[in-house]
């Protein structure tokens, strides 16, 4: 099978120009990918619909809303240490990594892996979504097919673009934010002939996606917005924005604590176990919370509070106190989910988040007297302001949230919530939920060039290992005639057990060289100086550079970490790879 398309491949590359070569395996990635978002769906539904029948009819069972997402999470983490090797990378942050630092190369088990865990995560009720796990399993296939097609690490990235577009396409049957996703997130300096590509993608996942899938995510009423409601806007974006600093915040915050636990199945065990008290206390908060949104967008709000513990202080005050308790805590909920061992994303925790603050807002403004709106509007702009915000996305925003509700009428709305919210969340936050960890890495292009540009560098690329080094038992005598036999104008001095002990410098001998009653009974140890820094092997750069800076040496030497020399590094030698690595960027050949 394998040899029959390689022969296939073979006859197409002969037959086809290069870019219709190209435009030929975006057709094939957006298809693929289509039915991977597609089968993610049907399996999260199998699921749930398993765990549905556990839940007891006319009243809730809180013994099943709290070990539901726990073992969803255990059997999350037992499927990726036994299928896995326990290496499955979650998050829209890693394909930014692959895309920065792999030459948009991705592991072949994310073509399958997201696919499974996703499904007992959220099928079983984690508090995630499904969009970060398709969109890293569409970026998958399109960076493996690229790979299968020999193609080089551009076409490779574009392609791992496409499946990521293809991936939203399907998903939320939204081809067009889909392509704006990966133009806006991923692809941040895309040019005009790449869109091409995705649009192919996107529109092939879509079609797919259509014959199973036909219906709108959300269904949002006819009435349009008024003039006077601006105002009212404005002030959402504002509040929306500093939500998104804190959603942004709390994820961080929390996948670092989690992130500690070095017994994964006992981080399991607890994270779940506390994302399961959340839920019994306040069962909104089980699963992707898409029910939630459909319930406020059509009217029967009321309803959120029949499943929880609070159901017999039914009023519209309570309602709104339970409801701002899920806007702060969704994205606890998200983070515990994922950070203890599940499978999901941010994405959808974002859309919840942002629905119930536009419904909070415009029911408050209804309350007030002041101005009665249409609360389903402020639903949809409200879901397009929190990821603007928290995805440093407002295009995606924007044409997202009009897809998914068909509320093309609400551009402008859309527009001024989704822009409000983005310029607040950049005045604290300049990095996304997604780019903050690369940041911090220094592997992020966009946040910092020289950070980015020399932590693309590897310390054992750059080391000069051919050095000779001298015992610290040798006589200083011998030590002289050591640098008039030897091009170093530096030795490195190694004790009786070979460990680094300090250098020598050809300046430090002059004074020496003619004077041999004073270094008759010197040895090596005796004017062996220890250099300012010592570089340790696997340090990164920018640290290595700072080094530098503080001592304002050319060389250091590398240790390794018990102590053994290993060579020397040079700023020269640095400064060389920096400029190679800033040329191949300008021309394309490094990231996008």
């Amino acid at each position: 099978m394998l040899q029959r398309l390689q022969h296939i491949n073979q006859f197409l590359l002969k037959r086809l120009s290069r870019k219709n070569y190209l435009l030929l395996a975006c057709v094939l990635i957006g298809i693929v990918a289509g039915l991977a978002a597609v089968l993610m769906k049907t399996m999260v539904h199998w699921v749930e619909e398993q765990v549905q029948q556990g839940l007891a009819t006319g009243q809730t069972n809180y013994f099943w809303l709290f070990i539901t997402p726990i073992i969803g999470i255990i059997l999350s983490v037992m499927y990726e240490q036994r299928f896995l090797g326990g290496k499955l990378k979650k998050g829209v942050t890693k394909i930014l990594y692959a895309i920065t630092r792999r030459k948009g190369e991705l592991d072949r088990r994310d073509t399958y892996g997201h696919l499974v865990t996703s499904a007992l995560t959220v099928g079983m009720g984690g508090s995630a979504g499904l969009e970060a796990p398709i969109v890293l399993t569409g970026s998958a296939i399109g960076s493996n097919i690229a790979t299968q097609l020999q193609l080089n690490s551009k076409e490779r990235t574009v392609l791992l673009a496409c499946g990521a577009s293809a991936g939203i396409a399907a998903i939320f049957n939204a081809p067009v934010a889909g392509v704006i996703f990966a133009a806006e997130v991923l692809l941040t300096e895309i040019t005009i002939p790449v869109f091409v590509p995705l649009l192919i993608s996107a529109a092939s996942a879509s079609v797919l996606a259509q014959l199973f899938y036909q219906d709108r995510l959300f269904m949002l009423s006819e009435e349009g917005w008024r003039l006077k409601s601006i105002p009212l806007y404005i002030i959402l974006g504002i509040i929306c924005g500093l939500l998104s600093v804190y959603m942004t915040r709390t994820t961080h915050f929390l996948e670092k604590k989690l992130g500690k636990f070095q017994l994964r199945m006992r981080k399991a065990v607890l994270g779940g176990s506390l994302l399961g008290l959340l839920i019994v206390v306040f069962p909104p908060l089980y699963g992707e919370g898409y029910t939630v949104i459909e319930k406020l967008m059509s009217g029967n709000e009321s309803l959120l509070l029949q499943r929880s513990i609070f159901h017999e202080l039914q009023s519209e005050w309570m309602l709104l106190l339970f409801l701002g308790c899920l806007v702060f805590l969704k994205v606890i909920a998200t983070s515990l989910t994922i950070g203890s061992g599940g499978n999901g994303g941010i994405f959808a925790g974002s859309l919840f988040t942002g629905a119930v603050t536009g419904f909070i807002f415009a029911r408050l403004v209804t309350l007030s007297g002041l101005l009665k709106v249409v609360e389903s509007n402020f639903v949809a702009v409200g879901m397009a302001g929190v990821i603007a915000g928290v995805v440093h996305a407002p295009l995606t925003a924007i044409f997202l949230i009009a897809e998914i509700t068909g509320g093309y009428s609400l551009f402008v709305p859309l527009m001024i919530v989704s822009a409000m919210s983005y310029f607040i969340t950049r005045h604290f936050d300049a990095t996304s939920v997604y780019t903050r960890p690369l940041q911090e890495d220094g592997t992020y292009f966009q946040a910092d060039r020289d950070s980015f540009l020399l932590n693309s560098m590897e310390l054992t690329e750059l080391i000069e290992t051919d050095v000779e080094t001298v015992p610290s038992s040798l006589p200083v005598k011998e030590l002289v005639q050591r640098f008039l036999r030897s091009k170093q104008n530096i030795f490195p001095v190694l004790d009786e057990q070979k460990k680094f002990a300090g250098i020598v410098l050809l300046e430090d001998l002059k004074d020496l060289l003619f004077d041999e009653e004073k270094t008759a009974n010197q040895t090596a140890a005796d004017v062996a100086i220890r250099p300012p820094h010592t570089l340790v092997l696997g340090e990164k750069m920018a640290d290595v550079m700072r080094k530098f800076d503080e001592t304002y040496v050319w060389k250091l030497p590398v240790l390794s970490e018990k102590g053994a020399f290993i060579g020397f590094v040079s700023k020269k030698k640095i400064f060389t790879k920096y400029r190679q690595l800033l040329k191949q960027y300008s021309q394309g050949d490094v990231g996008v």
